[in-house]
């Protein structure tokens, strides 16, 4: 062999190595307190259940829509609204904020104090939603009918609720911010609207103080569990121990609660915004550090962590190629200071190497009110007509209030699309399809605009303006889209 084979495949050896050692970081302490006592694997699908129920709709927070499209119009239209009422945060929602839908089972239906005329009627489906003003509020999804009296949950709620995957009446709601002097998470009988669990997030096991609850929790329908990561920086798990009884309309819950904390090397901070991402028995999250986390969900024990990036709130979003789940994924401006690079990955999810990454120009500002720039929205992973390309929503790209959708080759990264925004988003774009496997995005953006796009070219086709920030993600089910604004309202809006 040559002296210059040698000296090449030394240095690719090293290279090699350099990159491990860069994507791979070691976490220095992780500590159950009441580590749970049996193994779980997530199902497939997550649930069977008609509709979206928890954010982006499955394990793999890759559904924000449910069933088809048959637009033929491209031209969105309001067809009914609901005014919330307000706290300090305002009312409406914020980021993420996304509602569930749900076509409740006849036989759940009949538990639940529905008004009595949606008892009966054909289909009927149901629109969760969690305000900003502490409320939670039940609508009618063709008509934005109340079907029942909200719940006052006392706190600003910035996340998104989740309902249980097997159809029963119990709904998770996190607290965003501590107006009442408490924050934690909740979960309450959607038979009678009673909290069953309150959770403080002022957690004494934690290594963080601030308590909130932006993340959307996930229940396992097949061992009766609940998985969900808060801003102290512990993934709390629950065994459930659920009793539902048709019959008697009741449900009741005698949870056992076991806590995860951890602290990564070169990381000082801890905090979960993002909802967790699971394949099978792995369990995903990144933290306000940007470390990226592989939580093992037989063992209970972290199968791999990165290195700190920036602060990471968006959502993972995963997908299984060949039996491997890859990890989709990307960072704020943040910690960067008022101008940096939001850097976009694919990441084996098995050993956490990163499979490719691009970076984009974005900028923040910081301060007592910050707004941060880079990904915020969770991508939409292709499907159908665009099952190569992963799509981002980039804020704060090109200007200060401009943004990027960029739509990426899944394979190898590069830009098979891209369309400027003059205004950024923090929403989630929601892909949606036809009977023909024809794919739509339908992003909302900071001056209020809902627009109908082209997914395999980035044409915007058609779009509505409501008139003020849309933060929130959409939930879609067939032809109706609901998202609420940091105007005080929540929208029906028909996709024509």
């Amino acid at each position: 062999m040559s002296r210059g084979i040698k000296t090449l495949i030394l240095a690719l050896i090293l290279v090699c190595l350099y990159q491990e050692i860069a994507q791979a970081g070691s976490l220095i302490s992780n500590q159950w307190k009441s580590m749970p006592t049996e193994p779980q694997t997530f199902p497939e699908p997550y649930t069977e259940v008609e509709g979206i129920l928890t954010f982006r709709g499955t394990n793999e927070r890759s559904a924000p829509s449910y069933g088809t499209t048959d637009m033929k119009t491209f031209k969105p239209k309001i067809v009914w609204e609901k005014k919330t009422k307000s706290s300090s945060w305002g009312g409406g929602a914020g980021w993420t904020g996304q509602p569930a839908i749900v076509k409740w089972a006849p036989e759940v239906l009949r538990t639940m104090n529905v008004k009595a005329k949606f008892l009966t009627k054909p289909d009927f489906t149901e629109v969760i939603y969690a305000s900003l003003d502490g409320y939670v509020y039940f609508m009618e999804l063709e008509t934005g009918e109340e079907t029942r009296s909200p719940i006052k949950v006392g706190n600003p709620i910035k996340g998104s609720v989740s309902v249980d995957a097997r159809g029963y009446p119990l709904l998770y709601v996190g607290e965003g911010i501590p107006e009442n002097g408490t924050i934690g998470f909740n979960l309450y009988s959607l038979t009678d609207q009673k909290r069953l669990l309150r959770v403080n997030g002022k957690d004494p096991f934690a290594y963080r103080t601030w308590g909130a609850f932006d993340s959307s929790a996930m229940f396992n329908r097949l061992n009766d569990t609940l998985i969900v990561g808060g801003e102290n920086g512990i993934v709390y798990h629950l065994k459930l121990n659920t009793v539902f009884d048709p019959a008697r309309k009741s449900i009741k819950i005698d949870p056992v609660i076991s806590k995860y904390r951890y602290k990564i090397s070169g990381n000082k901070y801890q905090g979960i915004e993002n909802s967790l991402a699971i394949h099978k028995d792995l369990a995903y999250f990144a933290d306000n550090g940007g470390s990226i986390q592989a939580l093992n969900l037989k063992t209970y024990s972290s199968e791999w962590a990165l290195s700190p990036v920036d602060d990471t709130d968006a959502t993972i979003v995963l997908e299984t190629e060949g039996g491997v789940p890859y990890l989709y994924t990307g960072t704020e401006v943040d910690k960067q200071g008022t101008k940096g690079n939001s850097f976009i990955r694919k990441i084996n999810g098995l050993t956490g190497a990163i499979v490719w990454q691009n970076k984009y120009a974005s900028f923040s500002l910081l301060g007592e009110h910050p707004v941060n720039g880079g990904l915020l929205a969770t991508p939409v992973m292709g499907k159908k007509e665009i099952a190569k390309l992963v799509i981002f929503t980039i804020a704060r790209v090109g200007t200060f209030s401009g943004g990027l959708m960029v739509a990426l080759d899944k394979a190898t990264g590069k830009e098979v699309w891209t369309l400027p925004m003059a205004n950024y988003a923090w929403s989630s774009p929601v892909d949606v399809y036809d009977n023909t496997g024809k794919a739509y995005l339908i992003q909302a953006n900071s001056v209020g605009s809902v627009s109908v796009i082209s997914a395999s070219n980035g044409k915007v086709l058609g779009s509505l303006n409501i008139g003020t920030n849309i933060e929130s993600s959409p939930a879609i089910f067939n032809n109706y889209a609901v998202v609420a604004s940091r105007g005080g309202k929540i929208y029906g809006i028909k996709l024509e």
